[in-house]
């Protein structure tokens, strides 16, 4: 893994909010993102790859059949994915990886899943261009994440909790990833977004090379 002062810095933030991470995210799950985590992962089939896996939130929605490999920066938020795969019994592979630079071979993966996690990547746009690099030709990218908000009060919330999330652990709230798809030719297959337009999930799909 290229490791940089940021990637490191970023390593270290999560690895000392490993411990904390489920905790926080079980009142933001409730009240803001409904069933996301389901709706991206019940589509999911194959070789499936998930970027930024963290403490393994997602595990228990994906289904039995294919085959699941997870990255995260963090070591400590795997070995949380790492005791939660062996209690619920499902098979994964996890290696920590940048996001930035995926250590796999071009067109190794079904379908990639990242949820909530592009928000806090420090570029976003490389790492869709890596999720793109690693998809099979019509192979799908599951999205869900938190997003620039269609309410301009919001939007400006948004702004102010940036000066301190940003510096603090790359916390972005104002990114629109569906619109990096398009740029590298995915074709949006499903797209929802509510919560006054803070929360979007999609489906694309990496188009497969004329016959």
């Amino acid at each position: 893994m290229m490791r940089t002062p940021d990637t490191e810095r970023l390593r270290r933030y999560w690895d000392r909010h490993a411990g904390s991470y489920d905790r926080q995210m079980q009142f933001i799950e409730r009240k803001l993102f409904g069933d996301s985590r389901q709706w991206v992962c019940r589509g999911a089939a194959g070789d499936v790859l998930e970027v930024g896996i963290g403490t393994g939130l997602n595990l228990g929605h994906y289904p039995a059949a294919g085959t699941l490999t997870g990255v995260d920066l963090s070591p400590e938020m795997l070995e949380h994915a790492r005791r939660r795969a062996a209690a619920g019994g499902r098979p994964v592979t996890l290696r920590v990886g940048d996001a930035h630079h995926l250590e796999f071979p071009d067109h190794s993966f079904d379908t990639v899943v990242c949820t909530f996690a592009l928000c806090a990547i420090p570029d976003e746009r490389r790492a869709v261009a890596e999720m793109w690099r690693v998809l099979r030709p019509g192979g799908q990218l599951r999205l869900a994440d938190h997003v620039v908000s269609t309410s301009a009060p919001v939007r400006l919330l948004q702004r102010l909790l940036e000066v301190v999330s940003i510096p603090s652990g790359g916390e972005h709230f104002r990114r629109r990833p569906v619109l990096h798809l398009r740029d590298l030719g995915f074709t949006i297959e499903q797209q929802e977004r509510f919560a006054l337009g803070i929360v979007e999930r999609v489906c694309a799909r990496k188009p497969s090379p004329d016959p």
